[in-house]
């Protein structure tokens, strides 16, 4: 690496012009807020016609094509795209810092420095603000690259261009597997709720369950430093429970509060955003938190199991029938939620009890074959990831040789 350099980012990059679109207000621009750029696909995906009077106040910096534009508002979200050939001239935030490369640096060895893990961290360690935290152009322009003469650049670009591709090649078939790991499963418990034979009762869900509503606690009680584990909303994913180290009330509310428990194996639902892109909100209570207080827009489904197994249950509140049902009762105005009365009524096939113990074990059986696959999958996703880490890695360092990046 004799032949490398390294300089600040400022002393790379030339100076980006700047514009008040409000000067020319009949004029038509293209604009670029802090949104319009994914950090999946690393793309500009949104740009926005605007006539220069309705020009917001941040759309001030023009680029043109081959920019590099690096979001400073939220930078660990990682909001980085090249600015195609449909956009040289137009306009971007000011919430995106504007890197020109200079003749020292190619455009898309900076682009791929820019997702590096050493850039990254710097912008994760430097970013203020509690609501946005942001980074400031001046932290930007400050940050060290090393880079070798552009021939060499240009050849560690074409190693990583042809490695990323392979990678998001592995990465679509891989999520394309995940996703038909996961509808096996969904078609499999379709088919057991809605194609019933005989014997089978649709229920109201109230009439074998006892159904627990949450308690208004207020913010102010919760704290990582109290002892007693409550269940709010955010605990309540699809399927499965998620563990969180800050829903803690005083322990004298364990007591007080007695009413309002949610035990082991009881099923939770999360009254407000019920339903999310991956499904309807229901879990079930893990035995670390077992006894613990229900906070207001939760419920807690204690089931009596000689009517209907709680692993039936969830089953069934995990189907498109469920969700239908939900749908058609949630006020969407503001954001879907469930009232209790309608959880109550939720209408429930209930299998005839010679039929339950052979449908559960259906249920147990396949589901276990599917999570095994969606283990292999997910970790497919996490290697290529942690692949692309290595990659860059190595590509700034100077060790990164052709034939790397393989995708298996």
């Amino acid at each position: 690496m004799d032949d490398w350099a390294t300089r600040a980012l400022g002393d790379v990059i030339l100076k980006t012009p700047t514009t008040d679109p409000k000067k020319t207000p009949d004029v038509k621009f293209l604009y670029v807020d802090v949104s319009g750029v994914s950090n999946k696909t690393l793309e500009i995906t949104t740009a926005e016609e605007l006539l220069g009077k309705d020009a917001p106040s941040r759309a001030r910096r023009i680029v043109s094509a081959g920019d590099i534009i690096f979001a400073t508002v939220r930078p660990t979200l990682r909001r980085i795209a090249i600015v195609p050939e449909y956009l040289d001239g137009q306009v971007v935030s000011t919430g995106y810092f504007v890197f020109k490369p200079n003749s020292e640096v190619f455009n898309r060895y900076l682009y791929y420095f820019l997702q590096t893990e050493t850039f990254m961290g710097k912008m994760q360690r430097l970013q203020a603000g509690a609501s946005y935290p942001a980074v400031n152009d001046t932290q930007v322009k400050g940050q060290p690259i090393s880079y070798p003469p552009i021939p060499e650049q240009q050849r560690i670009v074409a190693i990583l261009d042809q490695a990323f591709a392979d990678i998001e090649k592995a990465r679509a078939n891989a999520e394309k597997n995940l996703k038909n790991a996961r509808e096996l499963f969904d078609s499999y418990l379709q088919q057991v709720f809605s194609q019933r034979g005989e014997g089978w009762e649709v229920r109201p869900l109230e009439s074998f369950s006892t159904i627990v509503n949450g308690f208004a606690f207020k913010s102010g009680d919760f704290s990582p430093n109290n002892k007693a584990k409550s269940i709010k909303i955010t605990n309540v994913g699809v399927y499965n429970f998620v563990e969180k180290s800050d829903n803690y009330l005083p322990k004298d509310y364990l007591d007080k509060y007695d009413s309002y428990k949610a035990y082991e194996g009881d099923i939770v639902v999360a009254l407000t955003r019920t339903i999310i892109s991956a499904g309807l909100k229901v879990a079930v209570v893990p035995p670390n938190y077992d006894a613990s207080l229900i906070n207001q827009r939760v419920a807690a489904v204690q089931v009596n199991e000689d009517i209907m197994p709680k692993e039936m249950l969830q089953a069934f509140l995990s189907t498109s029938i469920a969700i239908k049902y939900v749908k058609s009762n949630v006020s969407e105005l503001m954001q879907p939620n469930l009232s209790i009365k309608d959880l109550k009524a939720f209408p429930v096939p209930v299998p005839p009890s010679g039929k339950k113990l052979a449908i559960c074990n259906n249920i147990s059986d396949i589901k276990n074959q599917v999570d095994q696959l969606v283990g292999v999958y997910e970790t497919k996703l996490s290697s290529l990831d942690e692949l692309k880490k290595s990659l860059l890695q190595k590509a700034f360092s100077g060790e990164l040789k052709k034939g790397e990046g393989r995708a298996a």
